[in-house]
């Protein structure tokens, strides 16, 4: 049985919350398109993902492996310094869920992770090789492989279903969308819930708890995947919002086309231990099923805000991280001066959140990110579907002004 000391204590506890965050952070990943595309009610979807989160969690220990035991050395990392990298992982997913970019869980607790190691123990203690092979390369090759298989599936079930327009048609792709939601959903639990049990378990290793390279504990992988289930059940509404509506504006064959590919590859990701960031896998296969479809259109202006977010995830988080390593390494007062700032800033962003509450019951409707300068001169000269053309016309230019045919000469001159 493990032994407990107060610090470690805080740090499961602290790395729970920041599970749950990345639940709700991530809910979107899953089930943005399901919802937008009317496949599933907003509540049934979350509840769904949660539950197959649940699940995905007890799948495989392979990425967990990855965290736990090869990005930084355990010999030396203080249960303080795991504290202080989810301290910067945790207010790094409020900010962008607050703003509603869906940046990625997984980058902001390795930067964090990465950031206060560095702080505590110097750039020796972290491991490149992996960072590299299993962190970056990802991150980068990920989306796109993605994005050209959503794409390529998009025009290849379009092609074949030519014809096919039917409510028939539309129901058999949104069935075929919430199965493939699903695959996301247990993807997900086998990918995000096993970044923090891997966090876990270096505490643990870090504080004398359990033996170095021992697997996460039965207990550990339980608590994992409640916690990302129930934040997942929460619902993060505004990146739901935005991953479904704000980017592109999607069908339910390119919902189907565009989850099936997203899952596949993060799938194909846990299986091989690759620390991969499910928001950039999905973010990525929802663009290429948007330009998929002959006349549609991406959001750029909204693509461009979610990769500057996503370039700064790593560098944001470990400068948080490594700050407040920094602190904690005063004593037992920094960290408890820690601890009071990641709750305090915690409670000013949900009061902040308040001012425009984003729930179930308006993530799907009329107040949606809005098109960019790039959009707007796209949709100018790409030809409406047919069928839509008066109706749009009609409704956005004023009809020309009539006027009477004015008398040659003015009435008061006639008698």
């Amino acid at each position: 049985m493990e032994s407990f000391s107060l610090i470690l204590a805080i740090v499961v506890v602290t790395a729970l919350a920041f599970d749950f965050t990345n639940g709700f952070h991530d809910t979107a990943n899953a089930m943005a398109t399901t919802i937008s595309t009317g496949a599933l009610k907003p509540k049934v979807a979350v509840a769904m993902s949660a539950a197959l989160n649940l699940v995905g969690a007890f799948l495989s220990v392979e990425v967990a492996n990855t965290i736990s035991k090869g990005l930084v050395d355990e010999n030396g990392i203080r249960p303080e310094v795991i504290f202080a990298a989810l301290v910067g992982a945790i207010l790094w997913n409020l900010v962008t869920w607050l703003v509603g970019l869906p940046s990625s869980s997984s980058h902001a607790l390795m930067g964090g992770l990465i950031g206060a190691t560095v702080a505590s123990a110097g750039l020796g203690a972290v491991h490149g090789d992996v960072l590299v092979t299993k962190v970056l390369l990802p991150a980068v090759a990920a989306p796109v492989v993605a994005g050209v298989a959503a794409l390529l599936a998009t025009r290849f079930s379009y092609g074949i279903g030519r014809g096919a327009e039917g409510e028939a048609t539309r129901k058999g792709y949104r069935a075929g969308q919430i199965a493939s939601a699903g695959l996301v959903s247990l993807a997900h639990g086998t990918n995000d819930a096993q970044k923090t049990m891997g966090i876990i378990t270096l505490a643990l290793i870090a504080g004398g708890a359990i033996a170095p390279g021992s697997n996460p504990p039965t207990w550990v992988i339980l608590s994992a995947g409640l916690a990302i289930a129930l934040g997942t059940y929460i619902g993060g509404w505004r990146i739901i919002r935005t991953m479904g509506t704000g980017l592109t504006d999607l069908e339910p064959r390119q919902g189907f086309a565009a989850q099936t590919s997203a899952a596949t590859a993060i799938l194909a990701s846990s299986h091989l231990g690759f620390s991969l960031s499910t928001t950039h896998v999905v973010s990525g296969s929802v663009m290429g099923a948007g330009l998929g479809r002959k006349g549609g259109v991406v959001r750029w202006s909204t693509a461009t805000r979610m990769a500057v977010a996503w370039v700064l995830t790593l560098p944001a988080a470990a400068l948080v991280g490594a700050g407040a390593e920094s602190v904690t390494d005063l004593g037992d007062w920094g960290t408890a001066v820690v601890a009071v700032f990641l709750v305090g800033s915690s409670a000013a962003i949900w009061k902040l959140s308040r001012r425009e509450v984003v729930d179930h019951t308006n993530v799907v409707g009329g107040d949606v990110e809005p098109a960019g300068v790039v959009t707007t001169a796209i949709a100018a000269v790409t030809p409406p579907p047919a069928g839509v053309v008066t109706e749009d016309l009609t409704a956005t230019i004023p009809a020309p002004a009539t006027t009477d045919p004015a008398p040659a000469t003015p009435p008061a001159a006639t008698v």
